[in-house]
């Protein structure tokens, strides 16, 4: 199906309503299991991913859906996938179970192992964030709607570097050294995608190990406000992997940034 296709209104719609029904549980004393991985759920992550896959195949059962709380599919199965839906239905369980409001309702559509569309929700802001790499980057805060458009960076200007609330890598320091001036700011879940697509911060970088439902929507976001997020060596991230696990990467307004500030090479990209 042709992107433009795609409904961006509906899918904002939905992502709204699993956030409700996520909202629902965070006010009350909810319980918390564990995955094989030793990494937490709760029933809010299965409710939304309910609530997400029923009306991706009601209105587009065409394309198919690998979420983070789905049943497994082998890659034989989804390596031959041309476009497909890759959801994760609460983002930053962790922020959720700590009741610090900062996880999202993550939905992407993946073209030919790229991020093409992305939604990002943050229920407790009821704060929407909708790409399309083709037609830009919109933020609806409560109704109120504004076009994200990134702008270069100022030299002389401290680099704004956007970390994880949750996941420190002890290698995080290395790379920072390698920075001018910087100042550092906290993010929870993709909201470190939305803090640099919409001018709050300049810099992702991420070393430690994320999934593809982690990032993919949050790519979106980022390219469709013209960012790139890219690898080690500047080539974007690739998605359907027999792997589904990512390289470190870097999130940012440019190429051209990114060799400017020292985490890029010249030869890069």
């Amino acid at each position: 199906m042709q992107i433009d296709h795609i409904n961006m209104d509906f899918l904002g719609l939905l992502a709204v309503e699993a956030g409700k029904a996520v909202l629902e549980i965070y006010d009350t004393d909810f319980t918390v299991d564990y995955k094989a991985d030793e990494s937490p759920l709760t029933q809010a992550d299965t409710r939304s991913h309910r609530i997400i896959s029923h009306g991706l195949t009601e209105r587009y059962p065409d394309i198919p859906i690998l979420s983070e709380e789905g049943k497994s599919i082998p890659y034989a199965v989804r390596k031959n996938w041309h476009q497909f839906w890759l959801v994760d239905p609460l983002d930053g369980t962790k922020e959720f179970i700590r009741k610090n409001g900062e996880f999202t309702i993550n939905i992407a559509l993946i073209e030919d192992n790229q991020p093409v569309l992305g939604v990002i929700y943050v229920p407790v802001l009821d704060l929407l964030f909708l790409g399309n790499v083709r037609r830009g980057c919109t933020r609806d805060f409560r109704g109120v709607k504004t076009t994200l458009k990134m702008v270069a960076w100022k030299p002389q200007s401290k680099i704004r570097v956007v970390q994880s609330r949750s996941h420190q890598s002890p290698d995080m320091d290395t790379l920072l050294n390698r920075l001018p001036a910087y100042s550092c700011i906290s993010r929870g879940s993709s909201l470190k995608f939305c803090a640099v697509a919409a001018g709050e911060a300049d810099f992702y970088p991420r070393l430690g190990p994320t999934s593809e439902w982690d990032t993919a929507a949050g790519h979106a976001i980022i390219m469709a406000a013209g960012g790139v997020v890219v690898d080690m060596q500047g080539n974007p991230l690739c998605y359907n992997k027999e792997n589904l696990l990512n390289s470190a990467f870097l999130a940012a307004h440019g190429i051209d940034f990114l060799k400017q500030i020292g985490v890029l090479s010249a030869s890069d990209a």
